[in-house]
């Protein structure tokens, strides 16, 4: 995937996977990555409120990580605890939140990472 199918992409959630994760992080400007599992609620909690916030931002693009079923990704990023959110910029981990936060801490985050584009 490449830069030109980024309106594409904007308002979906994409799951990556061990295969796919460090291409796709590569090859877009901002990229939200919500590592989660299904056993998880503050996962399901925060997920809604996550994909509300990032719709918010025109070229930044949500997705999702099953820990659980992929271990490297989880492991190369040092995911400790569920739900972890990093994001990405130009396929560098820029912020990282732990838990389910307010919808604030994400705006906040979220903010100050497209404002130095």
């Amino acid at each position: 995937m490449n830069e030109n199918n980024q309106d594409v992409l904007e308002g979906k959630t994409v799951e990556l996977t061990d295969d796919t994760f460090e291409n796709f992080i590569k090859t877009h400007k901002i990229v939200v990555v919500d590592f989660w599992a299904p056993w998880c609620a503050p996962c399901h909690m925060i997920s809604p409120v996550l994909e509300e916030v990032v719709s918010k931002y025109p070229g930044v693009i949500l997705a999702k990580v099953n820990a659980d079923d992929n271990p490297k990704a989880s492991s190369t990023y040092y995911v400790m605890s569920l739900p972890t959110i990093i994001i990405f910029k130009k396929g560098e981990p820029v912020e990282n939140i732990v838990g389910a936060v307010p919808e604030e801490v994400i705006e906040e985050k979220l903010r100050w990472v497209t404002k130095t584009l």
